[in-house]
């Protein structure tokens, strides 16, 4: 039997999956440390460097983090149909060091923005949609993948904080986003050197000829995706303030000595992926556990959870900002708003990631990944505008507005969940008859 996206070398594993996911896991996290060492200096950098006012700095913040996810719906078509998904990488992670580096220049700064933007529009689905082609039709340890990918995401973004944001915020802020630079660069290595492992008919006609043997998705599947991509945008709309105002938050409201030591404000950015990497394994051997005893829920049911939960996290921080008053509030609260955050985002966005990638028809592999991105595009142009109520409304007013907002999202994902778990059950039940084929 075979397969025209299988792996040369699906029989070797690392940690009981094939090695190429480890090869992406490293390369996405060192493409994430670039990007959240990049982001936890960008507001301290734009108010505290460039002295831009705190409401221009939440919408210049919320148009660079919401076209990062706009790119790759452009990219994501580039690399389907022309590039294919290996030089789409290298093309966009070059493109995105010398941003990086470019971040440097004072007078750079709207240009190496932009040039971020652009490389990340090749690199992020072309990667992404890599993890499908690393395993045979049905291959069971598919449904962990993403998970495990996500993992990655999540290492870089926790050491992030520490190495960037400890240089920029003590040694210079061009010094931080320079070791983003770095950090990039050491991803297109990782990525170049592992290139055996990786699937070697990744190129363009390789997956039109594989698109040409597929079934069709239904048109219920579309829609669903597209409706689930527009409720994501009203979850990321509160989702994103972790980076934007919460961050602004941690700076002026919080109290942030630990005995006779001050917590660099950068390092709490790094308590949430720190969270996820405690996190992940209790929450997939909780839903592996009820899989056994077919109790399982949906992914959209359970990413209408994660919209609750973050709502809550949200919600706490206005009850504690209400209580504190004009005093600064001690930073183990920020530690519980992550610890409840966190699990929000794991039953959320990986869930939503794999969604998409395991509906997505061949052919639009990549296509489809950049199409769940969309989702954080126009919510981080959502968050954007919600953040500049922060200077308008009481911190308490505010973060209260701000649960809302993801506990709305969580509302409309349960409304949607009947439909939805029916949709998904007979749109994989298609594709696994499709891969079967594809097999004889």
């Amino acid at each position: 039997m075979t397969s025209v996206a299988a792996p040369a070398t699906a029989e070797e594993t690392w940690f009981g999956h094939p090695r190429g996911l480890t090869i992406l896991f490293l390369t996405e996290m060192w493409d994430q440390f670039s990007f959240f060492g990049m982001r936890a200096l960008l507001v301290y950098y734009m108010t505290k460097e460039l002295l831009i006012s705190q409401t221009h700095s939440s919408y210049i913040y919320g148009l660079y983090s919401s076209f990062v996810y706009f790119t790759p719906l452009i990219g994501g078509v580039i690399s389907d149909r022309w590039l294919g998904r290996r030089r789409a990488v290298i093309i966009g992670g070059s493109i995105m060091a010398l941003g990086h580096f470019m971040m440097a220049f004072e007078q750079l700064f709207y240009f190496a923005l932009a040039t971020i933007a652009i490389g990340n529009g090749l690199f992020l689905p072309s990667l992404a949609s890599q993890i499908n082609e690393l395993y045979r039709p049905n291959d069971p340890r598919r449904a962990t993948a993403y998970n495990i990918y996500y993992v990655g995401i999540n290492l870089g973004a926790f050491l992030a904080p520490f190495v960037c944001g400890t240089i920029g915020e003590l040694y210079g802020w061009h010094w931080g986003f320079m070791l983003a630079g770095v950090g990039m660069a050491i991803g297109l290595v990782t990525y170049l050197s592992g290139s055996r492992y990786l699937p070697k008919n990744n190129d363009a006609q390789a997956r039109r000829i594989l698109g040409n043997r597929s079934k069709r998705a239904p048109l219920a599947t579309y829609i669903l995706l597209l409706a689930v991509i527009a409720i994501v945008i009203v979850f990321r709309a509160a989702y994103e303030q972790s980076g934007n105002t919460l961050a602004l938050w941690a700076d002026s409201g919080v109290d942030r000595m630990a005995s006779a030591f001050s917590i660099p404000m950068t390092w709490f950015q790094s308590l949430n992926p720190l969270m996820i990497f405690l996190f992940t394994p209790v929450i997939v051997a909780w839903w592996t556990r009820a899989a056994k005893q077919g109790r399982e829920p949906g992914s959209v049911s359970k990413m209408a959870m994660g919209g609750f939960i973050v709502g809550a996290s949200y919600l706490i921080l206005a009850a504690v900002a209400y209580v504190s008053g004009d005093a600064r509030t001690s930073w183990l609260w920020v530690v519980i708003f992550f610890l409840v955050y966190t699990v929000g985002e794991l039953f959320i966005l990986p869930v939503g990631l794999g969604l998409f990638g395991r509906l997505a028809p061949a052919q639009l592999a990549a296509t489809a990944i950049a199409a769940w991105f969309m989702a954080a595009f126009f919510g981080n142009l959502a968050a954007g505008f919600l953040g500049a109520l922060w200077s308008a409304v009481s911190v308490p007013t505010f973060f209260a507005i701000v649960g809302a907002v993801g506990a709305l999202s969580g509302l409309l994902l349960l409304a949607l969940s009947p439909w939805a778990n029916r949709t998904e059950a007979t749109a994989g039940a298609l594709q696994a008859e499709a891969e079967a084929e594809q097999m004889n």
